[in-house]
């Protein structure tokens, strides 16, 4: 009888199993995994546990910096995947709050077009035998590994109570400091579509780039701050935009190339042309063109220390579906690159519309996408409709995951195209610690100075994991 029991209950548990859905699965799957991480207090309880609960699937805890002024956001993220004969599906839904009353929710999904291609076999020459040099050329078809197309489709709403605002153009002062809250809804999609057919282009490793979104903002006063509320200071003629906005298609067109030169030089080229049509509001209509230039020299070469393409993966992901995130290793083996970056991006308008502000890109601190620019300045310091950046970078491992960063910037921004140009440019220098480890956000912790306006501490954490694509832009 008691053998029979046995066998009783191995049958129920293996059709139990049998009859267990995907989803099921993978949320048992990650309750054993989270178990064994987390069971005793030791060394591994700190990096293994946290691991897990920072980056498992399909339910993970979300964490990353708001944009600057806006805190640390904290939440839950649940990423799902599913794989057919010609596709590769993923689903990200994440949602983070801050101490500060800001927060962030989206859901993003991606899809992936990865067919079949074969390759004909070889077919011999008339007169060549069963063992002739062609007949043994002569191979089974063979799949092509090639870059796939990937398709992404996105509803975001981000909230944030405080966004600094000191006036338009390259001379505005301390004095015009104020501050706005800001909600905004992006609805939309875009797709990478590598072209790889012809062995020319296929080295430049080119791909082309399109995305269609609405944009929907809501602005308001900010009291209790310790600058005053931008409507206190600002009108619409100051600060296009301010009294109303309106909701916004906004359309995209660009290219990016990304070749590796050599083992060590690879260039990441991306140029783009952005459209913005306000229908309800023709004179906040605009047009915008960025050209974004990085040239990255890799110290120890570039299949060591050259980062994975965040293309294949979601936000919310460290690796594409079915693969395992990268460990949390101490690695001794040296990493280290070089950077220079060229930005520059305009913007074109009628003779009766103006960019609203919202949508200008700033220089100084942190930018609203938490890209540091400028960084001895306030965040979002310099704002307009035109801007110039160059950037130079170091950074070098020094033990396991930790690292080091310096940085070097210029820049301005201009209220016109022809104000844009290299003289009158503001400066700052960076440097600090950053974190790599496996597949958490990459953390920085910078300390920048230069420039009439004193000193910035900035400490970011990333807002995607290690290896997954950005969420969309902001401005």
């Amino acid at each position: 009888m008691r053998w029979s029991a046995v066998v009783l209950l191995w049958l129920a548990s293996t059709t139990a199993l049998a009859q267990e859905g995907k989803l099921q699965a993978d949320f048992r799957r990650e309750g054993e995994r989270v178990a064994d991480a987390c069971n005793e207090f030791s060394f591994k309880l700190v990096t293994g546990c946290a691991y897990e609960l920072f980056t498992d699937h399909p339910l993970h805890i979300a964490a990353g910096s708001m944009p600057p002024q806006n805190g640390f956001g904290l939440g839950a993220a649940f990423v799902a995947d599913k794989n057919t004969k010609n596709w590769r599906l993923s689903w990200d839904v994440d949602a983070v709050g801050a101490t500060s009353g800001s927060w962030r929710a989206g859901g993003y999904m991606k899809m992936i077009h990865t067919p079949v291609v074969v390759i004909k076999p070889i077919i011999p020459m008339s007169g060549e035998g069963s063992g002739g040099s062609s007949e043994k050329r002569a191979k089974k078809a063979k799949l092509a590994v090639h870059p796939y197309t990937v398709f992404n489709l996105y509803a975001q709403s981000i909230s944030l109570n405080k966004l600094n605002f000191f006036g338009l153009g390259n001379d505005s002062t301390l004095a015009g400091a104020s501050v706005f809250g800001m909600t905004q809804t992006i609805v939309g999609g875009s797709v990478i579509k590598p072209v790889y057919e012809w062995p020319a282009i296929g080295k430049l490793n080119l791909a082309l780039l399109g995305e269609v979104n609405g944009r929907f903002v809501n602005l308001r006063g900010e009291n209790g701050q310790s600058f005053p509320s931008i409507e206190t200071l600002y009108t619409n003629a100051t600060a296009p935009g301010l009294s109303s906005q309106p909701g916004f298609i906004q359309l995209g067109e660009g290219f990016r190339i990304k070749p590796v030169i050599g083992d060590h030089l690879q260039l990441n080229y991306l140029a783009n042309f952005q459209q913005f049509f306000a229908p309800s509001s023709s004179q906040n209509s605009f047009l915008r063109w960025t050209a974004d230039l990085n040239h990255t020299f890799y110290l120890y070469g570039y299949t060591q220390s050259a980062p994975k393409s965040t293309d294949a993966s979601g936000p919310d992901e460290c690796a594409p579906a079915n693969e395992t995130c990268p460990e949390v290793s101490h690695s001794r083996n040296l990493n280290g690159s070089i950077g220079v970056r060229l930005l520059l991006s305009e913007s074109i308008t009628s003779g009766t519309s103006a960019v609203p502000f919202y949508f200008q890109q700033t220089l100084g601190g942190s930018d609203i996408n938490g890209t540091l620019a400028l960084g001895s300045y306030q965040d979002y310091r310099y704002r307009a409709p035109n801007f110039l950046l160059l950037q130079e970078s170091f950074e070098h491992s020094i033990w396991g995951p930790f690292g080091l960063k310096l940085m070097a910037d210029e820049g301005r921004v201009a209220l016109t195209r022809g104000d844009v140009g290299f003289s009158h440019l503001k400066h700052s220098f960076a440097g600090g610690l950053t974190l790599r480890a496996g597949g958490f956000p990459m953390v920085s912790l910078m300390f920048a100075w230069g420039g009439p306006e004193g000193h910035h501490n900035i400490a970011n954490m990333n807002t995607s994991l290690l290896g997954g694509s950005s969420r969309p832009a902001l401005d």
